[in-house]
């Protein structure tokens, strides 16, 4: 090592600080722009397969033929199934929590491998020593600081990686994590050689910069613990808290710290970033709950009323605000100062509700009215899912506990929504579409299985046959749900075949108590009318098990033998939506890997498979 720099070596090690990071920088956007052309590629491919296939439908006639002649123009299909098995199928999985597939697996080797090639390439100094200290100690740092703009960006709701890319910042959020854990390694090395190529490293630490570093370096450890998910799950109000005070000491001190190196260029961009996202979710905060800043008559349209479902599960709803429209499948931002600890946190739901008129009824367009005394009314047991906000929140601590208690009386909570956020899966192409949920999963399910029998009905979607799979703890969970659902298999058109699967994982109490609504609904239908039915109790349980397509079964459900029969029946494009526990997206990503979506199947003319996993999860 050596300890007196030539000039030569200075000016390698100023000229390779100040390219390095820009080179980086340059991978990272052709990357982004190539994954930016596949994602709106495909977009586009299946807008155009869509309406090939209503010409071909309309031409022939036909539906869900198989052919099992093997078809080599079917190649293309076969190796794009063939990736999208390998790609995010294949997964590698730590115990129970934690499961990467292998395209996360590869973005993470690929970046750290970036980033360490460019940290020790070149290293050598004049006098030939070899990965010499001092030529990697501090670029590694400049490598690191030159990824917080990315790092902040990929955090936000409101960022310009999702517009080029078209992934939605939800999906992007593990990148955001890999990333910064990623300059947290890279940073602690940089402070290890530090402290080993300077002898005089102790009679520096009074200098500011320094002590800047240090306290920079300190919230950001403090920070990468409890951003670890059994942390972050456990304790999501302390995760929120630090997240927000260790980001900004860390960027502060981080500015301080590099100002003398001229690196704090790096640094400024991320204060105009996250200055950039908090005033876009402002704006959208006033626009969405405009009643509350004076701007229209009728305070109070945004109140919510809420209810415990069971003993884990609360659900709150609200008016829909005419102005407020939202894909099946987003989310929004809840704020309720009466129940969080800070006025301003804000915690992320899917919206379970349906943003349609599909299964509006004359009562429930009378509700929507703009009156100040409006309420949200429950019919029945089960929330209209199609003129309200409805949120199924889970229950664990913190937050959810305190909206637990105030659910347990019933009461009413002031609410700011901040939203939507998120994409929704474009279905219109697919002949069969497949949803796979396991309790409040249904938050994601039901609105886009909703959205595909509308689709149908409007003569926009293509799609056959339609699964509706739902693994509950009880029977009553399924009154959750059960009026939008029996509207649902009602409006369905002729076209459209829809089976609804429930299993029942509950008790054995649970279990007789849907067995004796059963049996009531095969009484009823044999000997009653249905004026009859609905002055029973129960009666649209009932109803609903006596639906063409509806089943309930006990026992946890065999997705593997449910997901290969569907693709056994299924021809031409299918789509599989999941939203559940790991184990339920694990079981869904196992059972439609080779051969199912094999180059075999497809080449003989099986269904070409597209698979959704939604997060599921309070954090």
């Amino acid at each position: 090592m050596s300890s007196d720099l030539s000039e030569a070596d200075i000016t390698a090690i100023v000229h390779e600080n100040d390219t390095y990071p820009d080179q980086v920088w340059y991978t990272i956007a052709v990357f982004l722009f190539v994954v930016g052309c596949f994602q709106w590629g495909s977009l586009l491919h299946s807008k155009f397969a869509r309406r090939r296939h209503h010409e071909s439908d309309e031409e022939t006639g036909t539906t869900n033929d198989i052919q099992y002649k093997v078809s080599l123009r079917r190649i293309p299909l076969a190796i794009v199934n063939a990736y999208r098995v390998v790609a995010f199928r294949w997964t590698l999985e730590i115990g129970q929590s934690y499961t990467l597939n292998m395209a996360e697996v590869f973005t993470t080797v690929a970046y750290i491998a970036l980033l360490l090639i460019y940290a020790f390439i070149n290293t050598t100094s004049v006098e030939d020593q070899k990965l010499d200290i001092i030529y990697w100690s501090n670029r590694i740092a400049m490598l690191a600081s030159s990824q917080f703009p990315i790092v902040t960006a990929l955090g936000t709701k409101n960022n310009l990686v999702s517009l080029v890319t078209g992934i939605s910042y939800d999906r992007l959020n593990y990148i955001h994590r890999m990333m910064a854990r990623t300059c947290f390694m890279l940073l602690w090395v940089h402070a290890a050689g530090e402290v080993v190529c300077f002898s005089s490293f102790r009679e520096t630490l009074s200098e500011p910069w320094l002590r800047a570093g240090i306290t920079a370096m300190v919230a950001f450890s403090i920070l990468i613990i409890v951003s670890l998910r059994p942390v972050r799950s456990d304790i999501y109000e302390v995760f929120f808290y630090v997240h927000f005070l260790g980001v900004l000491i860390f960027l502060v001190g981080g500015y301080y710290h590099t100002k003398g190196a001229y690196g704090s260029y790096w640094i400024w961009p991320s204060f105009v970033i996250w200055a950039l996202d908090r005033f876009i979710r402002a704006a959208r905060l006033v626009v969405f709950n405009h009643s509350y800043f004076g701007f229209k008559s009728g305070s109070g349209t945004m109140d919510a009323m809420t209810e415990m479902l069971s003993e884990d599960v609360v659900r709150l709803c609200l008016r829909r605000p005419p102005h407020f429209h939202w894909s099946p499948g987003q989310t929004a931002y809840l704020i309720m100062p009466s129940v969080s600890t800070l006025p301003f946190e804000a915690h992320p739901f899917t919206i379970a509700s349906f943003d349609s008129s599909l299964l509006s009824t004359p009562n429930t367009e009378d509700q929507s009215g703009s009156g100040e005394d409006y309420e949200p009314q429950v019919l029945g047991s089960s929330a209209p899912f199609w003129k309200e906000l409805v949120f199924l929140v889970n229950v664990h601590g913190g937050f959810t506990k305190k909206l637990k208690e105030v659910a347990a009386t019933k009461g009413m909570v002031k609410v700011f929504v901040d939203g939507p956020y998120g994409s929704s899966p474009d279905l219109d192409s697919y002949d069969t579409s497949v949803f796979v949920a396991g309790g409040s999963g249904i938050s994601y399910t039901l609105p886009v299985f909703l959205s595909v029998i509308e689709r149908v009905r409007e003569g926009k979607s293509s799609c056959k046959r339609v699964v509706f799979i739902w693994s509950i703890r009880g029977a009553g969970y399924v009154q959750w749900i059960e009026e939008a659902l029996i509207k649902a298999v009602q409006l369905a058109p002729p076209s459209l075949i829809v089976s609804i699967r429930i299993f029942n994982t509950g008790s054995l109490s649970t279990t007789q108590s849907m067995e004796r609504n059963s049996s009531l609904s095969n009484a009823i239908e044999k000997n009653g009318t249905s004026e009859q039915v609905e002055t029973q109790k129960g009666s649209s349980m009932s109803l609903l098990w006596s639906l063409r397509g509806v089943k309930m079964e006990n026992g946890r459900s065999d997705l593997d033998v449910l997901l290969k029969e569907e693709v056994s029946m299924a021809s031409g494009s299918m789509s599989v939506s999941v939203c559940g526990s790991q184990g339920i997206a694990r079981a869904v990503r196992h059972a439609l890997r080779f051969p199912v979506s094999g180059p075999s199947s497809i080449l003989s003319g099986g269904p070409s498979v597209t698979l959704y996993v939604e997060s599921f999860g309070y954090a």
